[in-house]
């Protein structure tokens, strides 16, 4: 017991919505499986609430009766592939709910029956019984709707048990079938049989009797063992007995007279749909189709898939005609390797016809082929080359469904086509077309599939497909998405894997049908170009298939990856119009600002002043301290209005200037030098002047060169301290007639940082002796004084009469 738990461990657990049966309700379902455990024992800690356990692919040899007691609402039970060999249904008593019960491929011999019920699916085949495992209990499972069994032998007597029940499927399984009573089959009560035959088999008695037993008939592992009985017994057979309209045989292994027997045998049968799949015929053939009787049948429809060819001395033409002179609705011959195909020189009746997975080449088309009523050809999987070729064949039928899909078509511009307007649906993916296939195409085509061929672009020139609803191009060479101008009903559009980048304006446009568009997993450039694509999906009904998992940015690199819904793409830098709509506005602004701080601030007289100070401060910079000294010539530098020099004249000139040459004056009218301008000879006065002495009054502030003195000065570069300034306040001066840019002097003014003229004349004296020791500072050597001297008295005469000239008042 132990070693079960530690077995049982390992066992999955899974939670399901649906059993495995299909008629099982749509509850809550707990799967455990079990499978390919080498299990000898059925695990003994089960979970209760199990309702599906897979034991299948181990080594159980025997069921106990408590073996399934702890899993009551068990519904599902697999137990193939073990090596039971003895079975007591009564073991499942207790499992009331039991739908679903699965023992075939074990060792079973014998069966002790028990009724259970709720029953519905029971599968015994492929065991070692001796006789069919059926006995009265088994005819009272009235729920019973598909039974698997097996046996070595077949009775009647075995099937009149189970005669009035109503199946829907019957499985016969066997490992070895030694003998049949024939009559058997007939008794059973089904929809649908299927026989899996030992090898080596006599399968012909079987395959009539199962003709009378079921609707769909399908037999398994059928090979050359087989006595066929002769054409007169053929006919002999009532298709009032027969009741197989669908007949499929698998796993075929005939020489070819013999498969010609099963199709001579079944075409006079009630049989309408004969499929033959897996086959595998050869050998010396003496029927061909002048022997073959194509009298008297109900047959529709012959498939004959994956056909395998051994060595054989027949002409394939022969089969070829065999098979498409039977005048029937749909045949179908894929997988069979087959070079070519003929028809006979009358009209027949296919309305389908499926040559799919072959090797067929343009010969097909190069003989006359006539098929009046044909609506579907098949042609995918081959070695089709001419487009032009299929169109002028087609042209001669009235084919509405076309799959030329996985050939090697191409179509080249001087290629005439002629398709009937009857074509609306045509598969031509995995070709080598190019552009030019959009020239040959059917006018009616409603469905067009072009996807994994060699299109770059769709021409201009292209014919209007009017009744186009839907068009794959996916897996091209696409650049843009296509126009809908020669589509204009298209409703459908697949584009996905070309090489879009910025799909154009007119998609957007013209496409106003579109409902539904693919064309994920493009390289995009999520530039400005793709911002009316990105709102497609928002602002549009268009519906994108994979969006937004398979839409992301291939460009730029730095937004690779990126999906397209998570880029953002500002509505200024996209929309040309707006954006020089908000550039001229914004210089509009930026005008109307400049205007006002010109008007209202004087900021050209700022500029002005900005563009002096620059360059002085690089004439400083290339100046050391040193040299700066040395070039100071004079004690202050007297700036005034002209309005008043008078009082410059007269009071402070005479009282500052002595005979002893003590305090020198730099005076405008006296140093000017006509070879440079009025602000160059300012700034190199207040540069040789240790002070600057500003005589303040109204007149003043009103004067424009006195503003260029007092800036220049106050940003003084030449002085490394901030006292050499001077004010003497000549006038009071009320506040509001400064004006804004001079904002310094307002500063000064209100802090009192300046030495006023006094009205009474008693009070000069301290006045002159205040100023004195405010500009008192030797400034030059005896040799410096002396060259100053003779330059002022050598210049004085000349240039006093032109200073007035020069220096004039702004107002």
């Amino acid at each position: 017991m132990r070693l079960i738990r530690n077995i049982y461990i390992f066992c999955s657990i899974v939670m399901t919505v649906e059993g495995e049966a299909p008629e099982l309700p749509e509850e809550r379902e707990l799967m455990t499986n079990c499978s390919n455990m080498s299990l000898r024992k059925v695990p003994a800690d089960l979970t209760p609430a199990t309702t599906t356990l897979d034991l299948s692919y181990n080594l159980l040899f025997q069921l106990q009766s408590s073996d399934f007691h702890s899993v009551s609402k068990l519904k599902v039970l697999i137990l193939r592939h073990n090596r039971i060999q003895q079975l007591n249904l009564k073991t499942f008593e207790f499992n009331k709910e039991l739908r679903y019960l699965d023992l075939s491929n074990n060792r079973l011999k014998s069966v002790t029956w028990y009724l259970l019920a709720g029953l519905r699916y029971l599968d015994l085949s492929f065991n070692d019984f001796d006789t069919m495992p059926i006995c009265e209990e088994a005819g009272n499972m009235s729920h019973l709707e598909i039974l698997g069994l097996s046996g070595a032998k077949i009775q009647k007597s075995d099937f009149q048990k189970i005669a009035h029940l109503h199946l829907n499927s019957v499985f016969l399984g066997f490992r070895t079938l030694s003998h049949y009573e024939e009559g058997s089959l007939p008794i059973l009560n089904t929809t649908k049989l299927h026989i899996v035959l030992p090898m080596d088999t006599n399968f012909w008695v079987l395959l009539r009797d199962g003709i009378k037993t079921s609707k769909i008939l399908e037999m398994t592992n059928i090979d050359g063992k087989s006595q066929f009985v002769s054409y007169e017994m053929q006919r002999n057979i009532s298709l009032e007995n027969a009741k197989t309209s669908v007949l499929l045989l698998n796993k075929v292994d005939l020489l070819w007279d013999d498969l010609f027997h099963i199709l001579q045998f079944v075409w006079h049968t009630s049989v309408e749909h004969f499929q033959i799949q897996n086959v595998t015929f050869g050998g010396k053939a003496y029927l061909d189709h002048n022997s073959f009787d194509y009298s008297n049948t109900v047959m529709r429809t012959i498939k004959l898939e994956h056909v395998h060819f051994r060595v054989f001395y027949i002409q394939q033409d022969n089969i070829y005609l065999l098979l498409t002179k039977m005048d029937i609705e749909n045949l179908t011959i894929s997988n069979a390797q087959m070079p070519h195909m003929l028809f006979p020189n009358y009209p027949t009746k296919f309305q389908y016809l499926n040559f799919a997975n072959n090797i067929l080449t343009d010969e097909l088309f190069k003989r006359t082929i006539q098929l009046p009523h044909l609506k579907t050809l098949l042609l995918n999987s081959n070695k089709l080359e001419t487009l032009s070729l299929v169109s002028c064949f087609a042209n001669n039928t009235p084919l509405e469904h076309l799959d030329l899909s996985q050939n090697l078509l191409q179509h080249k511009n001087d290629e005439n086509c002629s398709w009937p307007e009857t074509v609306v649906n045509m598969n031509l993916s995995y070709n080598k077309l190019s552009d030019s296939v959009f020239r040959c195409l059917p006018k009616g085509i409603q469905i067009l599939d072009l996807n994994n061929n060699q299109i770059q672009t769709v021409p201009k020139e292209t014919i209007h497909l009017m009744a186009l609803r839907e068009l794959n191009i996916a897996f091209n060479f696409l650049t843009d998405l296509p126009g809908c101008s020669h589509f204009s009903r298209l409703s459908i559009l697949n584009v996905e894997m070309n090489l879009i980048l910025n799909p154009s304006l007119d998609f957007v446009q013209s496409c106003q049908e579109v409902k539904t568009l693919n064309a994920g997993r493009n390289p995009f450039r999520c530039t400005c170009e793709l911002k009316n694509f990105i709102q497609l999906e928002t602002y549009s009904e268009v519906m994108m298939v994979g969006w937004s998992d398979s839409y992301t940015c291939e460009y730029p690199l730095n937004l690779r990856g990126t999906r397209l819904k998570d880029v953002h793409l500002p509505e200024l830098s996209c929309n040309t119009a707006l954006l020089i709509v908000t550039i001229v506005v914004i210089m509009l602004v930026l005008g109307l600002a400049v205007a006002f701080c010109c008007l209202h601030f004087d900021l050209p007289w700022y500029f002005r002043m900005l563009g002096q100070c620059t360059q002085t401060w690089h004439r400083v910079r290339k100046t050391t301290q040193e040299q700066l000294k040395r070039n100071v010539r004079f004690h202050a530098f007297i700036s005034y209005s002209e309005h008043d020099s008078l009082w410059v004249k007269n009071e402070l000139i005479p009282n500052l200037e002595k005979e002893d040459g003590s305090i020198l004056i730099c005076l405008y009218e006296r140093y000017f030098d006509p070879g440079k301008s009025i602000s160059e000879n300012i700034v190199s006065f207040i540069e040789k002047s240790y002070k600057s002495i500003f005589v303040l009054s109204p007149n003043f502030v009103q004067n424009e060169w006195c503003h260029y003195e007092f800036y220049f000065a106050y940003h003084n570069l030449f002085h490394e301290n901030s006292d050499h300034i001077i004010l003497i306040l000549l006038e009071p001066i009320p506040f509001y007639c400064i004006p804004t840019r001079c904002h310094k002097l307002k500063t000064l003014l209100e802090k009192k940082a300046y030495l006023e003229w006094p009205k009474d004349r008693r009070k000069c004296g301290l006045f002159w002796a205040n100023l004195r020791v405010a500009i008192n500072v030797n400034i030059s050597a005896t040799r410096e004084m002396y060259e100053l001297q003779t330059f002022t008295e050598l210049n004085e005469e000349s240039r006093g009469s032109t200073v007035s000239l020069m220096r004039t008042d702004c107002l």
